[in-house]
């Protein structure tokens, strides 16, 4: 098992991600997890495309790999063929063996530092036959092996139900000051041919966007709002609509877009994706104790059968809420004072505090940092170990480059730790920490906006003398800003979408999983 169990699962739409973070030793040989989602199949619906994704807490590299789909348990009534043009074979009926046509690489999943590292094997299509009923169900298992004893199991269940077809409302513009309220509409309508019998919607909102309501029927992480799970019908060509209320906090950045976005799917389809969430260490949800939020007068009725969405590509909706007037971010450099003899090592923790008043959310899709800090050494000294989320500049010796979390709470500190011997004593010997550092990224330069420039640089100095430099401890560790600001523990990254992450592990990539805080470079 993975040092903190399998918490980094699948992908979802509308959904984001969290991650929790905490540092653990290094794993001489990263044990690899397999995970395939659940499935609800329609009769009459095109197969449906299911990858095995592979999990470990360190890089590795699996060679040699075969997959081997053991459907049995649905014979005749399940097909399992080759989806990406793998090499497959089947040794016995309700049984497939793939063989992977090169190495699977397990790379890290963003954000940078996450200490989760996937991959996935090639793709299969998940089809019903002739013979399938509704109400058939059963398992796949699925097993891995790869060279050197590596393997695992999993087991996935495979559901046969009615097909419908949920569609969102249009999307939405509207405005706001940071602090200040507003109202979303939330519609859902059936563009399908069957009358959808039940349906969640789950909510993927950014950091800035909460709501005090706290309805029967929905799930919140404090105040975050989760999903709403309705009983009522939504017969053929129609639709249900409900207003939310929902405020920013008065951190939001602004002037600034803020996006929100509902994902709409039928109870089997929800049931899919949250089976495992217990299991796999989501965080936990509560439900709301005041009155249920109904999107129309329906009369309410038992599921009478499981219904997938055979047309997913239009289930959701969204808002763009422009926060207007002005509430900026101050990032100020944190810098270190250190002293120590020729041959010690010693800890420089530097970073940057975000002064506020406003929260800096980096979030999008291309998982970039919100900024990025130079650490520039002292002369005399050489790092022996760096953050992950550090590399030496391009043509340097001595400059590293960092990136951020995402998401930059106002009032929190941001720290690393470098590791510096002191290979010759200089009497002080400076380097320099500069936030909102150039950064030639594929999501862009980064920050550009801070609106107190000044205070972006700092040193890092190195047996400073007498009123000269910092203030150093007496055991080689940094200071904090020549003590003015202090150190902070990384606060839980609240990333792409609260929302529907902390609905479920890993349904958009929910994760409580160990990170590596550094490296050895020397």
């Amino acid at each position: 098992m993975l040092k903190h169990s399998l918490r980094w699962l699948t992908g979802l739409g509308a959904a984001g991600a969290l991650i929790a973070v905490s540092a653990t030793p290094a794993v001489a040989a990263p044990t690899v997890e397999p995970y395939f989602q659940d499935s609800t199949l329609a009769i009459g619906a095109e197969a449906t495309i299911r990858g095995l994704l592979l999990y470990a807490d360190e890089p590795t590299v699996l060679t040699d790999v075969s997959v081997r789909y053991d459907y049995r348990s649905l014979a005749k009534k399940l097909t399992v063929t080759p989806a990406d043009g793998q090499k497959c074979t089947a040794p016995e009926p309700g049984v497939l063996v793939c063989t992977e046509p090169s190495d699977v690489t397990l790379y890290e999943m963003p954000p940078l530092g996450s200490g989760i590292y996937r991959n996935g094997a090639k793709r299969v299509h998940l089809g019903l036959t002739e013979d399938a009923r509704l109400g058939d169900s059963g398992d796949v298992a699925i097993s891995f092996q790869a060279a050197g004893g590596r393997r695992g199991t999993y087991t996935s269940r495979v559901r046969v139900g009615e097909g419908v077809d949920l569609a969102g409302g249009p999307f939405t513009t509207l405005s706001a000051k940071p602090g200040g309220k507003f109202t979303v509409p939330l519609v859902v309508a059936n563009a399908g041919d069957k009358t959808v019998t039940g349906f969640v919607a789950v909510f993927d909102l950014p950091y800035s966007i909460r709501t005090k309501d706290r309805f029967s029927n929905c799930r919140y992480s404090g105040d975050h709002l989760v999903s709403c799970q309705f009983d009522e019908d939504i017969p053929v060509g129609t639709g249900l609509a409900a207003k939310l209320n929902l405020e920013f906090v008065k951190d939001t950045y602004a002037p600034a877009n803020h996006s929100g976005y509902a994902q709409f799917m039928t109870t089997a389809d929800f049931e899919d994706l949250t089976r495992v969430r217990a299991a796999a260490g989501a965080r936990a949800t509560t439900a709301g104790s005041g009155p249920k939020l109904t999107l129309a007068e329906a009369p309410a009725r038992a599921r009478q059968t499981d219904q997938t969405d055979v047309g997913p590509g239009y289930d959701h909706t969204g808002w763009i809420i422009k926060a207007t007037g002005k509430n900026g971010t101050d990032l100020a450099a944190i810098g270190a004072t250190l002293k120590g003899t020729a041959g010690a090592v010693v800890t420089a923790t530097v970073g940057f505090r975000n002064n506020g008043p406003a929260t800096l959310d980096g979030t999008n899709g291309d998982f970039e940092a919100a900024t990025h800090t130079d650490v520039e050494l002292p002369p005399g000294t050489t790092a022996v170990e760096v953050p992950d989320n550090c590399w030496l500049r391009q043509d340097t010796t001595r400059t590293y480059l960092c990136a951020s979390e995402m998401l930059l709470v106002a009032g929190q500190t941001y720290s690393m730790k470098f590791r510096l011997r002191i290979d010759k004593v200089i009497p002080n010997a400076r380097g320099a920490v500069r936030v909102n550092a150039p950064c030639e990224c594929p999501g862009g330069e980064g920050f550009h906006d801070d609106i107190k420039p000044a205070n972006d640089g700092t040193t890092i100095v190195v047996n400073a003398t007498q009123g000269d430099g910092g203030q150093g401890d007496g055991d080689g560790d940094g200071g904090g800003g020549g003590g003015s600001l202090p150190i902070t523990g990384t606060p839980t990254n609240l990333i792409a979408g609260i929302g529907a992450l902390l609905l479920v592990a890993g349904v958009g990539g929910c994760l409580l999983a160990r990170r590596r805080t550094s490296r050895f470079v020397a």
